[in-house]
């Protein structure tokens, strides 16, 4: 289960293969946050992005979940909110995806999206 420090009804859901695709990473990287954050920007208004950091900002959220610690920052939070992440392991390659309810449109490569 996800512990949001600081704000209640706050959802954002990691899936088995993303956790487990965290967890390899964490240990190569000298971070020990996966940071999850939403930029301006991208082809349809707003891109994913990801990230290893070695602390939390004081705008972030924290999440604990198997074993791992991730951060969304407040203002992501808002366009992330309902929203699952997942790691895809395919033929033409492996990359993260999230699964936005929120969004109104996403783009053919999947980082970015419009609301």
């Amino acid at each position: 289960m996800n512990e949001a420090s600081g704000i209640n009804n706050q959802e954002f859901k990691l899936s088995k293969e993303a956790i487990n695709r965290i967890k390899f990473l964490l240990k190569n990287e000298k971070g020990s946050y996966f940071r999850i954050s939403v930029l301006g920007g991208g082809c349809s208004g707003f891109q994913y992005d990801f990230s290893f950091v070695s602390s939390p900002n004081s705008d972030d959220l924290v999440f604990k979940e198997s074993g791992i610690k991730y951060l969304v920052d407040k203002i992501s939070m808002d366009f992330l909110n309902g929203s699952t992440l997942e790691y895809i392991s395919e033929l033409a390659g492996a990359y993260f995806r999230i699964e936005n309810p929120n969004a109104t449109a996403n783009c053919g490569c999947g980082t970015s999206f419009s609301i």
